[in-house]
């Protein structure tokens, strides 16, 4: 979609440029894809040259402008797993990038579900320094997220030891090829505990931290005790009450998945 009340596009963008009516721009696949009156200037971030992805010791570095064929081709299984997620054309695969989709904050977002379920955290730059906030609580609610004026999403970091974790993961949709209704990512810790991480069907992501392995019934009260029935999304992609239950089965078939 044309935002024809856009008269500059500063490239290469720098943080520090951020004036009211401005947008940041990696892929464009989210900025472009609805009417945006208020912009009218877009500050680019494709000619920032960072690296898509940096490996370190300490675990992976995933640039906001990384696409999403390059994280879904980074060796991860989970990772490919949650790209998947998308449903989207190859074409799509090769300009829309980690940065928006966790910027845009929609339930659905894969990209969400991947950086909260390996305890991800955002590093966010601003003209006056930078701050570091978890995955799970950069989303605050459906396409709201903890970002402020003038604030970047720089990067994402996915520590080394969630990478290399056992996980079970599980997608469900109203249709074949729809959008995502419920995405459900179990995890083993270290310690031998669970992690079981709830996005798409609520209107921001829900990690369930269990220090021992749980007993089905232990993850079905988690659930009812930790995620409030007002949490779960009514729209055209499911009921609240088709994403509580799909939510609860799927949590119960990652459990056991990951307690063979």
């Amino acid at each position: 979609m044309d935002l024809n009340t856009v008269a500059e596009v500063i490239s290469p963008a720098e943080v520090g440029q951020w004036r009211p009516g401005d947008a940041w721009l990696g892929g464009g696949t989210v900025l472009f894809a609805e009417p945006r009156p208020h912009l009218s200037r877009l500050l680019d971030l494709t000619t920032a040259g960072w690296p898509a992805l940096t490996r370190r010791a300490d675990g992976l570095e995933v640039a906001a402008t990384c696409t999403i064929a390059e994280l879904a081709g980074a060796g991860y299984d989970i990772a490919e797993q949650c790209c998947h997620a998308f449903l989207a054309s190859f074409k799509i695969w090769n300009v829309a990038t980690v940065g928006g989709n966790l910027c845009a904050g929609l339930p659905a977002g894969p990209m969400i579900a991947l950086g909260a379920a390996l305890d991800g955290t955002c590093l966010l730059l601003r003209p006056d320094g930078r701050r570091e906030v978890p995955v799970h609580e950069f989303v605050a609610g459906d396409g709201t997220t903890v970002l402020r004026d003038g604030e970047l999403l720089r990067s994402m970091h996915l520590p080394a030891a969630a990478l290399a974790s056992r996980t079970a993961y599980r997608q469900g949709s109203l249709h074949a090829h729809g959008r995502s209704g419920v995405l459900v990512i179990g995890r083993v810790t270290d310690a031998g505990g669970l992690t079981i991480t709830v996005t798409a069907a609520t209107k921001r992501p829900y990690v369930l931290r269990f220090p021992v392995p749980p007993s089905p019934e232990v993850v079905q009260i988690a659930l009812t005790e930790r995620i409030p029935p007002d949490a779960y999304l009514s729209d055209v992609h499911g009921s609240p009450a088709w994403r509580r239950h799909l939510t609860r089965l799927y949590a119960e078939q990652v459990r056991d998945e990951l307690a063979r």
